[in-house]
């Protein structure tokens, strides 16, 4: 058996992060999340994590070919038949084009795209509702895993807050920037019969079981 990739897409809010936790446990997926690898990076202070702290640390988005650099590197890693899960990556129809010539380099197949449906009005209904702790950084949902005490977190006691990324306005804006981004990438996957919708407006434990039925 060869080394294989499963990229997993999706809106704000359609549950990207929690559905790929539940595929990792399932199918002993390594989970490549390219957001949390360039934090590691930059905290640990690693060639590349200084080279993606040179653009960040002024605001600027980190180029695609540093962070396909760092998947390169993750992909070095793997072994011969490592099972890969992209969480939100690739974004753009640029990056998806990169991502292909280094699966390829590596000799990982690109097994199938799962697109996570979700309405917009739900999208926001999750995002809007999210806290996180101050102190630990625990995650909360006012309405699906509200605390004990409102504003309080259950673990320290630390006060909880809205991101800013998860205020209304911000979510609209978030939610259209991913159509335009998008809109050409699901395209190219769906015209190479890669792409898979699944529909995750239910409870994450269907959704996850309906997705590991799929890639089995």
């Amino acid at each position: 058996m060869s080394a294989e990739a499963v990229i997993l897409l999706g809106a704000p809010g359609a549950g990207k992060g929690t559905m790929a936790e539940g595929i990792r446990e399932a199918g002993n997926f390594i989970h490549v999340s390219t957001g949390d690898m360039l934090r590691e990076a930059v905290k640990a202070g690693t060639p590349l994590g200084r080279e993606a702290e040179s653009f960040m640390s002024k605001g600027m988005l980190v180029p695609d070919e540093t962070i396909l650099k760092i998947v390169r590197e993750r992909l070095s890693h793997g072994g011969a038949e490592a099972h890969y899960l992209f969480d939100g990556f690739p974004r753009t129809l640029a990056q998806a084009r990169g991502l292909d010539a280094e699966l390829s380099a590596s000799g990982v197949t690109l097994k199938t795209v799962l697109l996570l449906d979700v309405p917009p009005a739900l999208s926001v209904q999750r995002l809007t509702g999210r806290r996180i702790c101050r102190q630990c950084g625990a995650n909360y949902h006012v309405q699906n895993i509200p605390p004990r005490r409102a504003g309080v977190c259950d673990v320290c006691g630390g006060e909880l807050y809205q991101r800013l990324d998860d205020r209304r306005e911000t979510i609209l804006k978030r939610l259209e920037v991913f159509q335009e981004q998008t809109a050409g990438l699901i395209a190219y996957y769906h015209e190479r019969g890669q792409l898979q919708r699944v529909d995750s407006s239910g409870p994450r434990e269907a959704t996850v079981a309906e997705i590991i039925k799929r890639l089995q």
